[in-house]
C-alpha cells in the first residue's frame, strides 16, 4: 500500500524545485513604485493559486502569508508559536485540542471560528476538490477514507472524522499516529480558515480572497500583472503592519525585476539572479539582503538499480564532489556546502554529520570505489533544464568522476523540467539525479521522513531508521525528540542513498525607500508587516 508519506513527498518535492528554482512564468512588472502613501511594492513570480489549500508555491505564500493568520507562526529561529490559536495542546501527541482566539473576523466581517478551520480542512481533504496541498492534512484520522488509492472509486467520506468542533473556539484534532511536530505542521499556509462566503464561490474567492490576517485585497487579483493589498482596518493579532500596504507585482524574467529594483520600479526583490549577485552586492552595499535558507540539492540513487547496490560505491561519489570548488566556481562562492542531511538553519542540525563522507577526498573515493568492485556500464547523471547552473555544477561532478573514479562514460541525461518528477516518480530514471528539498516547517522531521522515509524516490528500505522516525513523532519532548532523528540521520548516512551537497543562499535586494526588509527561510517569506515605507 502507498503510504501517506510517499504522497506528500510527491507534491512538497516537486514544487519546491521547481518553483524555488526559477523567479517565474507570468507577466511583467512596470508601473513605477507609489511615493508618499505609504506602501511598497515587491517583485515575484506570478502565483498559481490564492485559495490557500490549493498551492504549495512559495509565489503564493507571498500573498496567502499576508492575507491569513493561521493557528500557529513561527519565530525567527523556527519554532511554532501560537497566532490565531490561543493553545495548541496534547497529553499524546495523538489528540491535540486547539483553542480558537476568540474576537477574530475575517475581512468580510464573518467571525473566526473552530468551524472555520473544520470547515476549511475538510474540504481540501476532499479527494474530489483536487486541491494542491491535499496531502498535507494526510496526518489526520479519516483522510483515507477521503483519498481512496483507487482514483475512480467513491471516497467514504467527506469530512476527516479526526476533526471535531467542540465549541465555538474549540477544535480536537485526533491524529493516525502520534506526531509531535503538528504544532509546526500548523504554521503551513494550507491550514488556514476559510469564510463560508469562500467556501461556497471558490472561483471568485480565488480572485478576492478573503481572509483574516493583517492585510486585505485593493480590487481583484490582476493576473499576470499585481496583487494589491492594503492593511487591514479591523485586524486584532499581533501582526499589526507598519506600512499601508503592498503590491505584489508579477515578473516572468528575473533580469527584469532585477533592472526594476535598481531603477526603483520595486522597493523589494526576494532572489536576485545569481549572475548578477556580484554587480548588486556592488551597487546595492547595505541594500543587498542575504540570507540563509532552507533549500538543499542533493544527488539521489536509484537503488532499484543494482550497480547502485553497495553503499561504498556511493560513498565513493560523494567524496569526489568537490562541494567548495563547485561553490565558488558555479555560486560565487555564496552557498553553503552540506555537512549533514539538514541545513544549518533547521532545529535538529549538527555541524559535520556527515564527516569525511561529505569531504573531498578523491584518494579515500577510489579506495572505497575499488572496494566496491568499480561501476559498469555507463554512468547517466539526470537534472532538469530550469536552471543553467545544474549543467555547470553536473559538468564538474561528471569530470571528477573520469578523472578520479575512472568511469570514462559519463553521459548527461537533461529532462524538461515538466516531465522531470513524472520520470522520478515512476522510477525510470537509471542513474544518479539531481533533487532537492525546501522546508515544508523547520523540523528534521520534514527532511528526514520525506526523502528516506517509506515510499521516498530512491527505493531505500532501513528499518531501523524508519522505527526511529516513529519513536521521534511519538515524543513530546523536542530535544529527546531530536536526538532520535539524529541517531536516524546517522543510519542514512552511513547507507547514504543520498548525497547532500550544499545549501541554497537567499540574495536579495531593497530600494532607498523602505527600511525593516526580514526575509525569512521559511514559508513566511518576506515579512512584510515589520516593512518601513520612507
Amino acid at each position: 500500500m502507498t503510504s501517506q508519506r510517499g504522497v506528500r513527498w510527491k507534491v512538497a518535492g516537486v514544487v519546491a524545485v521547481a518553483l524555488a528554482a526559477s523567479l517565474g512564468v507570468s507577466g511583467c512588472g512596470g508601473d513605477e513604485a507609489e511615493a508618499g502613501d505609504g506602501t511598497f511594492s515587491v517583485g515575484h513570480s506570478e502565483p498559481d493559486h490564492l485559495v490557500p489549500a490549493n498551492t504549495t508555491s512559495s509565489y503564493s505564500f507571498d500573498v496567502i502569508t499576508e492575507l491569513f493568520d493561521n493557528l500557529m507562526t513561527l519565530t525567527a529561529d523556527g519554532k511554532a508559536v501560537p497566532l490565531a490559536a490561543e493553545s495548541v495542546a496534547s497529553d499524546d501527541q495523538k489528540v491535540w485540542t486547539i483553542k480558537v482566539k476568540p474576537g477574530q473576523k475575517f475581512h468580510d466581517g464573518e467571525p473566526v471560528t473552530a468551524q472555520s478551520f473544520a470547515d476549511a480542512w475538510n474540504h481540501a481533504a476532499y479527494g474530489p476538490n483536487a486541491m494542491g496541498a491535499n496531502s498535507y492534512f494526510s496526518y489526520i484520522e479519516g483522510y483515507g477514507q477521503m483519498n481512496p488509492e483507487d482514483e475512480n472509486a467513491k471516497p467514504e467520506a467527506d469530512k476527516l472524522s479526526g476533526v471535531a468542533v467542540v465549541d465555538q473556539n474549540t477544535l480536537k484534532v485526533t491524529l493516525n499516529d502520534p506526531f509531535s511536530q503538528f504544532p509546526l505542521l500548523l504554521t503551513y499556509p494550507a491550514y488556514a480558515p476559510m469564510p463560508q462566503a469562500g467556501l461556497k464561490d471558490l472561483k471568485a474567492f480565488e480572485e478576492h480572497p478573503v481572509g483574516n490576517g493583517p492585510y486585505m485585497m485593493d480590487g481583484n487579483w490582476e493576473r499576470n500583472k499585481q496583487i494589491k493589498l492594503v492593511a487591514y482596518p479591523g485586524y486584532t493579532g499581533p501582526r499589526k503592519p507598519k506600512n499601508k500596504g503592498v503590491t505584489w507585482k508579477s515578473y516572468s524574467s528575473a533580469d527584469t525585476a532585477y533592472t526594476d529594483l535598481r531603477a526603483g520600479r520595486i522597493d523589494v526583490l526576494q532572489t536576485i539572479p545569481s549572475a548578477k549577485v556580484p554587480e548588486a552586492k556592488r551597487l546595492l552595499g547595505d541594500r543587498f539582503l542575504a540570507r540563509k535558507m532552507s533549500t538543499t540539492d542533493y544527488l539521489g540513487f536509484p537503488l532499484f538499480d543494482k550497480r547502485f547496490d553497495n553503499p561504498d560505491l556511493r560513498k565513493a561519489v560523494s567524496m569526489v564532489i568537490d562541494r567548495q570548488g563547485v561553490n565558488k566556481a558555479v555560486y560565487n562562492g555564496d552557498f553553503f556546502p552540506a555537512d549533514s542531511l539538514i541545513p544549518s538553519i533547521i532545529p535538529g542540525h549538527r555541524d559535520n554529520a556527515c564527516g569525511e563522507l561529505c569531504t573531498y577526498d578523491p584518494a579515500k573515493a577510489k579506495q572505497l570505489f575499488d572496494k566496491a568492485g568499480g561501476f559498469k556500464g555507463t554512468m547517466e547523471l539526470y537534472f532538469s533544464n530550469s536552471q543553467p547552473t545544474y549543467a555547470q555544477w553536473m559538468r564538474i561532478v561528471a569530470n571528477s568522476l573520469r578523472d578520479n573514479l575512472g568511469i570514462t562514460d559519463v553521459q548527461f541525461r537533461q529532462v524538461p523540467a515538466s516531465d522531470y518528477f513524472s520520470m522520478l516518480g515512476d522510477r525510470t530514471e537509471k542513474g544518479p539525479y539531481r533533487q532537492n528539498w525546501e522546508a515544508d516547517y523547520p523540523s528534521p522531521q520534514n527532511y528526514l521522513e520525506n526523502m528516506w522515509g517509506p515510499d521516498n524516490r530512491m527505493g531505500w528500505e532501513n528499518k531501523e531508521f524508519n522505527d526511529l522516525i516513529a519513536k521521534a513523532n511519538r515524543t513530546a519532548d523536542q530535544q529527546q525528540a531530536i536526538a532520535l532523528y539524529n541517531q536516524a540521520e546517522d543510519i542514512a548516512v552511513q547507507e547514504m542513498p543520498m548525497i547532500p551537497l550544499w545549501t541554497w543562499a537567499g540574495q536579495g535586494g531593497r530600494s532607498k525607500k523602505v527600511d525593516n526588509v526580514e526575509i525569512t527561510p521559511f514559508s513566511t517569506g518576506l515579512v512584510a508587516t515589520e516593512v518601513t515605507v520612507k
